[in-house]
């Protein structure tokens, strides 16, 4: 091993490819969801500081794993796919930042609802 590669500086994971988010592939039964921007102003019109924002619960799937693998090796496959609007639960998946956006990784059994 060459001396001094140990102390070589980590790359970042956005510059592997400037277009990670549609490289990326969830396995199994996961999802890959883009979160919805945070309510800017309520409905009165008073504007929300970030620090008093909510988590979106709502976002839009971008890529889904094949589907949960059962017990005796049969595939069940998701009932959500690319495109659908979601709401999922407030603490639910793991967040990530790829390209400046803010996506989700979560199990299909934490989407409640698929909207119209």
């Amino acid at each position: 091993m060459a001396r001094g590669s140990l102390n070589a500086q980590p790359t970042t994971f956005n510059q592997f490819n400037p277009d990670m988010a549609t490289k990326v592939k969830p396995l199994a039964d996961r999802v890959l969801v883009e979160a919805a921007a945070a309510e800017e102003t309520t409905k009165g019109g008073i504007i929300i500081p970030d620090t008093a924002k909510e988590k979106p619960q709502r976002g839009k799937v971008i890529a889904t794993g094949t589907g949960r693998v059962a017990d005796d090796g049969k595939v069940t496959p998701l009932s959500v796919k690319v495109g659908d609007e979601i709401l999922y639960g407030k603490y639910s998946g793991t967040e990530l930042n790829l390209d400046g956006k803010d996506y989700m990784i979560m199990r299909e059994s934490d989407i409640y609802a698929v909207l119209n």
